[in-house]
């Protein structure tokens, strides 16, 4: 992807999942949301069974495969249908993508900059801490705007 649409594509995605927000607040209900919306909607697991066309036991197999995190997309979407339900798949970002690249830049600014720091130290041209303040600003908006294939190769 060309640099320039980086950030675009970024602060999109943000827009979009920022509608998951709450969504993160939300605890998986403790026997699983299969058994969950089974039992509230009234249906037995002989009643599922009917409708997903398996066995009774395969039920009680999909619940516990829920809560282990055995299940495929395609069987939950399977089991949702059964529940007249529509399955809803997302990988919710802790923060915004935005913050993570910015975050992961300054991991990085700083990791580059102390390298620098300590070669111009030894020859006795160190920067002054606000030069050295503008400095890692500069780097981590470079490293932000232009997303380098190399930006997460070095750990947090």
């Amino acid at each position: 992807m060309k640099t320039k649409y980086k950030q675009i594509v970024r602060r999109q995605l943000d827009t979009t999942l920022a509608r998951f927000a709450e969504v993160k607040q939300i605890q998986l209900p403790p026997k699983g949301w299969i058994r969950a919306v089974r039992e509230a909607l009234g249906m037995s697991g002989k009643q599922l069974a009917r409708r997903l066309k398996v066995s009774q036991p395969r039920v009680f197999k999909l619940e516990e495969g829920e809560l282990t995190g055995a299940l495929t997309i395609k069987t939950l979407r399977q089991v949702a249908e059964a529940l007249d339900c529509v399955f809803v798949y997302g990988i919710v970002p802790r923060a915004t993508l935005e913050e993570t690249v910015r975050s992961q830049a300054n991991v990085v600014a700083k990791e580059r900059l102390q390298r620098v720091s300590h070669t111009m130290l030894l020859e006795a041209q160190g920067l002054s801490a606000e030069e050295q303040k503008a400095s890692m600003d500069d780097a981590i908006e470079e490293l932000v705007r232009e997303t380098p294939k190399d930006l997460w190769d070095e750990k947090p």
